[in-house]
């Protein structure tokens, strides 16, 4: 029997985004955003309220990362979504974690966080606060590619936002393989 819950996104799994962004003077941003998706197969659209300091800075450069946090960055990557940059412009130093300016787009590439998505910006929508990027480019590190060059989860342990409890998870075991398993009842 299935039980009625409140009216919410339950949409699982989430992942947990870590959006970076420079500043007018160059200073780099990153940002905690769980309400994010792929909307094309080189754009990514994410849910960013006006008022965080991230809107600012990719409104002007037109530009933005998108990082996956893994389980080894838990503490750093909750610290950037409950830290405002509205108040704490360096909140980047307090997390240990190592910048490097891409060469694709005037965003920041947070070395620790092993995969990331150097995004243009396409639109952002004042309305629904929806952010789309063009995905330029894709940098991946070495240590969670499988020997074919593909991204293999068991390596990555991509972190996960249960919106209901609040809680951080990793994936688990694959279970199945897509657009071949139901075959079987054809």
């Amino acid at each position: 029997m299935k039980k009625n819950l409140s009216p919410k996104a339950y949409i699982y799994p989430m992942p947990v985004l870590i959006v970076g962004t420079y500043d007018e003077q160059g200073v780099p941003n990153a940002m905690n955003a769980a309400w994010g998706m792929v909307c094309d197969t080189n754009q990514v659209a994410i849910c960013l309220s006006a008022t965080h300091k991230t809107v600012k800075n990719l409104l002007k450069t037109k530009a933005f990362t998108v990082a996956m946090a893994d389980k080894d960055n838990l503490i750093p990557a909750d610290y950037v979504g409950i830290v405002s940059a509205n108040k704490v412009t360096e909140k980047i130093k307090k997390t240990g974690w190592t910048i490097q300016k891409s060469t694709n787009v005037n965003a920041p590439i947070i070395e620790q966080l092993p995969l990331t998505l150097e995004c243009k910006l396409i639109s952002y929508d004042t309305q629904s606060e929806i952010c789309v990027g063009e995905v330029v480019n894709v940098l991946a590190d070495e240590s969670i590619l499988d020997q074919k060059g593909k991204i293999d989860l068991n390596k990555f342990k991509p972190l996960c936002y249960d919106c209901d409890t609040h809680g951080y998870y990793t994936l688990g075991e694959r279970v199945g393989s897509a657009f071949s398993d139901g075959n079987k009842l054809r």
